[in-house]
Parts: C-alpha cells; structure tokens; sequence
C-alpha cells in the first residue's frame, strides 16, 4: 500500500541517530589546540573564540614580539622590557623606550598574561589583543603607529608568507599583529611552583620555614585578601585595584582613577600577581622598592598614609623570624616557565632551582 515504507525509514532513522549520538559519546569534540601542556597548578588557557591559537599564528607572534620595526626608530621591540631570560620582565624599576625616555610604570611580567581579565597597571586594557596597541603607539615607549607598523611589516618580504600561514591570506593589518602578538603571550605560562607540588600533596616540596610563611601570608599578615589563591584563579591576585600609598607622596599617580573618573579610585592600581615574585624585583607600579624585604617593610608600617589608601591595608606586626618566613613562602611561589618557540616547547634560562627551594620538613 503506498506509504507501507515509511515505517521502515521512520525506524531506520531512529537507528542512525542512536548510532550517532553513541559515536558523539565515544569520540568527544577535539580539544583546541595548544602548544603543550598547562603547568601543574594553572587552570586551563581562555582562548577567545575570535582568535583561536594555531601554531602558525604563535609562531608570528613570537617573531612580532622581538621585532623592532614595531617602533619608530627600529630599535625598540616587545622583548626589550619583557626579557625571557628575567621572567618577561627587565629589572629597572622603568623601562627605557624610544630615545633613552623612561616609561611611566614598572613594566609587569607577561607570565600569565593570558588569564587576566584587567593589563596594564591601570587596567585600561581588557585583552591581550587590545593591550599590543599601548606599547606602540606610547610616546615613551615605541612611539609608533598602527599605519607604519602595517607599512614597516609590508614591506619586508618576510613577513606576507608568515601572515597567509597564520590567517589564510598575506593580507597584514594592524588587528592580524594584534592577534598574532597576543596568542604568542598566551602560551607564556608559569607554574609546577614547589607550592603547586605542595598543594597537589608532595608534602616535602615545602620547607618547615615556607609552611610556616604561607600561615602568616593567609593568616596574621592578611596578604591573602588582595593576593587571592583559588582553584580557579590561582595566581595571587584578586585582579582588582587598591590604593596602598605606593608613591604618593612623591606627587600622586592616581593609577586607575584615570580610566573611571571615579572619587574611589584615586591612586589604585592592579594587584599584580605573586607567581615568581622573587625573580621580577623591582616592586610596585613605580619599581621604587627594590627587594622582598622592602616590600614586606612597606606592608609592615601600613603602606603610605593617604586619603584614599585602602582599608585592608593595616600595619602589621611582624617579628624578624615572621618576616623571613613570609619571603620564604613567597619564594615557593618561583615556578617553571614554559616558553614556546614556534609552537615548540623549548629550554628555558630561567628554570627555578627546586633544591634550594624546597626541602625536608
């Protein structure tokens, strides 16, 4: 009879979609792609879907990052003020840009970079993409223009095969650099720290002394409250901005006031991260405290008296034995670094010394 078949697709149809959704089961979506493995200790890399990592764009960006024809006088490039070799920081308190000027702000690790949802000091910047631009077009420090930049890269016949690898076309504009130079940063990554390995239950990877910091730094010395550390952002930040008195009395930096003209703000900034904070001396967005010690001494007399300071920040009264603990466990926070060549994990100069860092209980 006509339509008699129809059973017969109806059931054939039920059968194909069961088998379907039984091999969706059994072979998940590919995970995106990623260089190698994220460190002990670091959740996984935000990618943002309008710029998914490849190998091919990381490897322009890494060639991006240390390419001086991103500034006007070709001599400055991003790696001048984040060196590898110093934990992608440079050890001035301000870096030195186009002319021998010096910057406005110590210039932070970009370790990391790729999990915070504020850059820079003021957060003016909220992404890695978006963050590339300041650099380059800051009269201190490249001081150049989207438009040379694209010209200067144009230019150079190196670069139009590597821009149709990366994006399917030799086409270079300034939001490709972008692009490339922020994919390259988040494979930038830090940590199997000795506090990780601690965390994650090798009880030795702590030494009696650093154990007895990280109870200081939780409990009677309050880092813990800016310096926030959970599974889910494990980094020592609350990426949230505080006024400390850092500088003020040398003619006030009003730091993040200067993005949201609101009164409250006047003179925050950025907690940055404690990963490595033992390798990325100098201190504080100025880069005036040059060691551990004189930033816990600063914390100790409750940061620099003014109308705005924080009212987390209290003096602290912590004992010469506390205070060596305290940078001990701080020294634990010291992690490896993962640094990506072209989409290849590759030697860093930089690996922590785990036995001075560790140590029997």
């Amino acid at each position: 009879m006509p339509g008699g078949d129809q059973p017969v697709r109806l059931a054939l149809g039920l059968a194909l979609a069961v088998v379907a959704a039984a091999a969706l089961r059994a072979s998940p979506p590919e995970a995106p792609w990623f260089p190698a493995p994220v460190p002990a200790g670091l959740p996984a890399v935000p990618v943002p879907a309008d710029n998914p990592l490849t190998p091919d764009k990381v490897a322009l960006g890494e060639k991006l990052f240390f390419e001086q024809a991103l500034s006007a006088d070709g001599k400055i490039h991003c790696g001048s003020c984040h060196h590898p070799d110093r934990y992608f920081t440079d050890g001035a308190a301000l870096s030195t840009g186009i002319g021998g000027q010096l910057g406005e702000h110590n210039a932070g690790s970009v370790v990391n970079a790729a999990y915070a949802g504020h850059l820079l000091w003021d957060g003016r910047s909220l992404s890695l993409e978006d963050q590339a631009l300041y650099p380059v077009t800051h009269p201190r420090e490249m001081n150049n223009t989207q438009e040379k930049v694209v010209a200067a890269l144009g230019a150079n016949p190196a670069y139009p095969p590597l821009f149709a690898r990366a994006f399917g076309d030799a086409g270079i504009t300034w939001p490709r650099v972008a692009q490339a130079l922020a994919s390259f940063e988040r494979t930038i990554l830090s940590g199997d720290s000795p506090f990780d390995r601690y965390m994650a239950g090798e009880t030795a990877a702590l030494s009696t002394v650093a154990r007895n910091g990280l109870e200081i730094f939780r409990g009677k010395a309050g880092c813990v409250r800016c310096h926030t550390h959970t599974p889910e952002s494990p980094f020592f930040s609350d990426f949230a901005f505080h006024n400390t008195g850092v500088g003020w009395a040398d003619g006030p930096d009003l730091g993040r006031y200067h993005v949201t003209k609101e009164r409250e703000d006047k003179g925050a900034f950025r907690t940055p991260s404690l990963r490595n904070v033992a390798k990325t001396a100098p201190y504080m967005h100025d880069g005036k405290l040059a060691t551990l010690q004189e930033v816990v001494a600063f914390y100790g007399k409750g940061g620099g008296a003014n109308p705005f300071l924080d009212e987390r920040i209290q003096p602290l009264a912590l004992t010469p034995t506390e205070v060596a603990e305290l940078i001990a466990f701080l020294e634990s926070l010291t992690g490896d670094i993962t640094y990506r060549r072209s989409g290849s994990p590759v030697a860093s100069e930089v690996q922590p010394d785990r036995a001075s860092q560790g140590g029997k209980p």
